[in-house]
């Protein structure tokens, strides 16, 4: 995978095996042009940095930290909607949370670590809140990454009952003494053209903040590789301009892995130490 630099020692097959394909495809390229309709292969030197700022986590994971302290097994559940799925993908293996867990055992290789991918196609947060019970709190997991808001805005429904559901789902999470991290919406065409998506990035976010839980912040992260590295859509999102290719649900799990284990070596704040430095 060709992404922001690690030391030699995280580096696994995988990561190896995705460049050498992005320099292949690259190269395929001279020879004959790409029909229209295919995605562009992202060339093979275009990396997915971004700043700190936007991808570190605030929030202290503590039950995460002790389990990784104490060489426990560790169970995360993505849910979400399709861009947690995988929709875009070339196989499951390459969806956000498959890849998640394979940089998390790269990184943590004494650690048995799974990542439950309970992506469902087109859902909105109730619709997953509606399942919490079944897919996410029986499986008392030590963390939950809820991706969320981007079918609300497709659809253009309601903003505002969304901070309900959101406060409803991280309550059932906290209950079980589950670890939590919010995913914004992704940086596409198709969503950035709704009305609504502006404020539902800062419904998401500010509901993070008021609940005390983690927020990776995908929106932000694709709108830097966008307008500030002028990274075409077309390295990171598949040819329906909504959903992400290989590339980039290999970039934002490495960036969630990177920020999970950056959360952890940091002393554990409190919610009322980080009131006081804002």
């Amino acid at each position: 995978m060709c992404v922001q630099a690690k030391a030699d020692a995280t580096m696994t097959p995988r990561h190896d095996l995705l460049c050498l394909g992005l320099a292949l495809g690259v190269a395929a390229m001279t020879v004959a042009p790409a029909r229209a309709e295919q995605a562009v292969p992202p060339p093979a030197k275009v990396s997915c940095e971004a700043p700190a700022e936007l991808t570190r986590i605030e929030y202290s994971l503590p039950r995460i930290q002790r389990r990784l302290a104490t060489k426990d097994a560790i169970k995360i559940v993505a849910i979400g909607s399709s861009s947690t799925y995988g929709a875009g993908a070339s196989s499951p293996a390459m969806s956000y949370p498959s890849q998640l867990e394979a940089d998390l055992h790269a990184l943590y290789r004494g650690v048995k670590i799974t990542v439950l991918n309970r992506g469902i196609n087109g859902e909105i947060a109730r619709d997953m809140l509606a399942r919490f019970d079944n897919d996410v709190i029986a499986e008392n997991p030590d963390l939950v990454v809820w991706q969320v808001g981007s079918n609300s805005v497709l659809k253009q429904l309601p903003i505002t009952p969304a901070k309900a559901v959101l406060r409803q789902g991280i309550a059932k999470i906290k209950a079980i003494g589950a670890d939590v991290i919010l995913m914004n919406p992704q940086y596409a065409p198709k969503v950035i053209s709704k009305p609504n998506i502006d404020r539902m990035v800062d419904l998401i976010n500010a509901t993070a903040g008021e609940e005390h839980v983690s927020l990776f912040q995908r929106f932000a992260i694709m709108r830097y590789w966008r307008l500030t590295r002028d990274v075409p859509f077309s390295v990171f999102l598949s040819p329906d301009e909504l959903h992400l290719n290989d590339w980039g649900y290999a970039c934002v799990a490495q960036h969630l892995a990177d920020a999970i284990a950056e959360v952890v070596q940091r002393p554990t704040i409190t919610a009322g130490a980080v009131n006081a430095r804002r």
